[in-house]
């Protein structure tokens, strides 16, 4: 007997690459765009003290941490495709008193289409 092949949720599904991709380079543009800052903080804030070796610091560390970070995945946990057509079972229903039901036909509408055309 053949099987028959689960279908992931959509909701379970990872992001798409573009938009992964997309995530990355957000990230590494931010934080070489500290970078900038912090090495305009180092070379115009007067008078140069111990914050300035803090700001040359960021300046020369950040770019191995944008690569790093933007070459690391967005999602690191491992997604598991949960099936739609898995269904949790209903609980038996309770009935406390017979239900008569009455006796009704239901109500049927018909609709009776004609092709006119008009010139």
């Amino acid at each position: 007997m053949k099987s028959k092949p689960l279908v992931p949720a959509v909701t379970s599904l990872p992001q798409s690459p573009q938009a992964e991709a997309d995530h990355r380079v957000r990230r590494y543009a931010l934080t070489m765009t500290i970078r900038i800052v912090c090495f305009a903080l180092m070379m115009f804030v007067q008078p140069y003290g111990w914050y300035t070796w803090i700001f040359a610091a960021a300046a020369a560390v950040l770019p191995y941490i944008a690569v790093v970070f933007a070459n690391a995945g967005s999602d690191s946990t491992e997604t598991i495709a949960e099936s739609p057509v898995q269904q949790l079972e209903a609980p038996a229903p309770v009935i406390s008193e017979p239900v008569e039901q009455e006796s009704t036909a239901p109500d049927v509408f018909t609709i009776h289409e004609s092709r006119q055309d008009r010139e």
